[in-house]
């Protein structure tokens, strides 16, 4: 070995000495600043690389509760408390699906009967009460809270939304009673998403002042209809609407969509009505206790009345009027009003992501596994990759909570005001919502029950039948593909109202000063900024989504011109789906983070704002690191920074790591929600011993 040769060896070697006794050192200082703190805090800086000076915020569990419980806790708490009062009620780790089935209505009718509970009263005079009633009722049962979707939101909702007076003088108290139990007949066996084209026909006949229902073939069955299986005496049957001898050269006249209350059971025998042929969807993935079943229609008389006529009638002598022009507008004036279930499914969602995030925090703090030599074992939330599935996950709950109550607040506004901008508002809010929380928390519960090990494996520890019951809310009341492909297109539509001089809903403001400012050249400097002060700037935050949703819009419409040239405009969209995606959930999360930074920015109590802006800047940093990607395309973020991103993501997720026991204990979740021992409060593994029988 040459001088030349050894030098370079002998500098390497004093190098990895010099590293090692800085890292020694930087150990020391983390042992000495943490000698004086409980044994159990003390390894947490030596896992997660902690420090940085800074404290950790005081969290007063009440006033984070106060804040963040909504309006309308009181009246959950009521449903909470009779429920854990009737243990029969309660369900049951293992269930056959009839007798899940059975046990649903029971429940569903003792919250009705015995606790007093009348949703449909509170859907139409106060929808923030109907909407948390949902939450706790699928909070007992996700089939529950299903099932009185099924009979309030979509049987009832359609009655009272789609019909005029005589429908709801005749009907509502029966469906507020569950003296109607009911079904919504929407989907058939080949179209779902695809409303405009199903085939179920409703024929006017003159002569009977009649109606005839009709399914003209196999794929036109009435298919997963809630309710329909075992418990339905009406359905509300969407087809379209034929009128004999009134088209062009003396043919039918097909009037499009409408909706149609058809009895299907005998009131007092339960026995299928004549023409009507009821068959068992069966067994399915999960929420067993809902009865989905299929309807086939053989000339199935119903009187004219049972129109609901709301956006289209039909005279005595069989002539249609309508206030709405076409078809087109009728049928999005129809849809429009249904879309309350997607605001349920969304909040009901965010109840759920809740449970198996508390279930995965509150385990993972008692679980201890390794540690240093010699020392004691350490929770496994000490570990960076704990944290780092658990904790942005903590963060998006509240996110996700705080948006919520935003669209249901803007949805109870629509249904007082009936504003067009507040009803574009909410139909765009209650689709990308519904979508982008639904497919969060679907990946998630798998995610959590990962984080739980062997023990996550349990049927009691209930993360399966979560996921399980949870997943088809990424289906029903809209594909969540298909509703994010509507907010793309609405996306579309205010990018050219802007250059039209149109005006923008609420939802999209930020979209006016977008298109110039956000895709101006971006200042050098800016893009270099790492300091954690203007990485936690919540205006940094907001322009970064901001940004990435404008510049998404702006090239999606650029390649949208292109490819129409050659493709037509289907072709042109398919061939850009992708991108109109990813362009829709962009958007949603910048809707998020807007909710979130305004609900710390109101947060009266100064540590209580403190710890919700941690947990608002995880939220913000890690979205942002997750497409960091995107933000270097553009070179929206330069190297350094984004490093410095990353790093921060890591240092919020162990500093919300230190409360997150607080955080979830603020969800106020009762042993009856949770009901996994391994996340109880207390003493979790006394209740799993318990359970299997020590």
């Amino acid at each position: 070995m040459d001088d030349q040769t050894t030098s370079r060896a002998g500098d390497a070697a004093d190098v990895d000495v010099s590293g090692a006794l800085r890292r020694i050192q930087q150990l020391t200082l983390h042992l000495d600043a943490n000698e004086s703190a409980d044994p159990a805090q003390r390894i947490v800086p030596r896992l997660c690389g902690g420090g940085r000076g800074r404290r950790l915020p005081a969290v007063n569990t009440a006033e984070l509760l106060e804040y963040t419980k909504g309006r309308h806790r009181e009246i959950q708490e009521r449903i909470f408390d009779f429920f854990a009062s009737r243990p029969d009620l309660q369900p049951p780790v293992e269930i056959s699906t009839s007798d899940h089935r059975e046990l649903c209505m029971r429940q569903l009718s003792a919250l009705v009967r015995e606790a007093g509970i009348r949703p449909l009263r509170y859907a139409f005079e106060d929808p923030s009460v109907y909407f948390a009633i949902m939450e706790a009722a699928g909070g007992i049962d996700i089939s529950l809270g299903v099932k009185l979707g099924v009979q309030y939101s979509l049987w009832g909702g359609s009655v009272i939304n789609l019909g005029t007076k005589r429908h709801k003088e005749k009907y509502f108290d029966g469906i507020d009673s569950i003296d109607y139990p009911g079904c919504f007949a929407m989907t058939e066996l080949h179209h779902g998403s695809n409303v405009q084209a199903l085939q179920t026909t409703a024929t006017f006949d003159p002569l009977s002042d009649e109606f005839v229902i009709d399914t003209p073939n196999d794929g036109a069955i009435k298919w997963w209809i809630g309710n329909a299986a075992v418990h339905g005496k009406f359905a509300s049957v969407f087809a379209r609407l034929i009128l004999p001898f009134q088209g062009k050269g003396g043919k039918p006249a097909d009037m499009g969509i409408h909706a149609f209350i058809v009895p299907i059971r005998d009131m007092k025998t339960h026995e299928p009505l004549p023409g009507i042929e009821i068959h068992d969807c069966g067994h399915k993935i999960g929420l067993n206790g809902v009865d989905n079943g299929a309807l086939l229609f053989r000339s199935v008389r119903i009187p004219r009345e049972n129109l609901l006529n709301r956006f289209g009638d039909v005279s005595r002598d069989g002539k249609y009027s309508s206030s709405l022009p076409t078809i087109n507008k009728r049928f999005a004036a129809t849809l429009g009003e249904l879309v309350g279930g997607r605001v349920g499914i969304a909040n009901s969602s965010v109840g759920v992501l809740k449970v198996v995030v508390t279930i995965a925090v509150r385990y993972s703090l008692i679980r201890q596994q390794f540690g240093p030599p010699k020392q004691p074992e350490v929770s496994i939330l000490d570990y960076q990759s704990q944290q780092h599935k658990l904790m942005p996950m903590l963060a998006s709950a509240y996110a996700f909570h705080f948006a919520t109550l935003y669209l249901i607040e803007k949805y109870s506004e629509m249904k007082k005001s009936h504003d067009d901008e507040v009803v574009g508002d909410v139909h765009a809010l209650s689709a990308g919502l519904k979508a982008y929380i639904t497919s969060y928390t679907a990946k998630s519960i798998s995610v959590c029950r990962e984080s739980c090990g062997g023990h996550g494996y349990a049927a009691v520890n209930r993360f399966g039948v979560l996921r399980n019951d949870h997943d088809i809310f990424q289906t029903f009341e809209g594909d969540n593909t298909v509703l994010l492909q509507q907010v793309a297109g609405d996306l579309l539509k205010q990018y050219k109202s802007k250059f039209q001089g149109g005006t923008f809903t609420v939802t999209w403001n930020y979209l006016r000063e977008s298109m110039s400012s956000y895709l101006s050249q971006l200042n050098p400097v800016t893009a270099r900024w790492e300091g954690s002060e203007h990485l936690r700037d919540p205006n940094f935050q907001l322009d970064a989504f901001r940004y990435r949703t404008s510049h998404l819009l702006q090239s999606v419409v650029l390649r949208l011109r292109k490819h129409t040239k050659t493709l037509g405009g289907f072709g042109a969209w398919n061939r850009c789906l992708n991108h109109l995606l990813t362009l829709a959930e962009s958007h949603i999360e910048s809707v998020i983070l807007a909710r979130f930074i305004e609900a710390v920015q109101k947060c009266p109590e100064k540590n209580t704002r403190e710890v919700l802006k941690l947990v608002c800047d995880l939220y913000a940093l890690d979205r942002i690191w997750n497409d960091i990607g995107t933000y270097r395309n553009v070179d929206y973020v330069a190297p350094n920074k984004a490093k410095a991103i990353h790093k921060l993501v890591e240092y919020l997720s162990f500093q919300v790591r230190g409360v997150a026991r607080e955080l979830v204990d603020a969800f106020d979740l009762p042993e009856i929600v949770v009901r996994a021992p391994i996340g109880m409060a207390s003493e979790a593994y006394s209740h799993y011993t318990e359970y299997v029988g020590f």
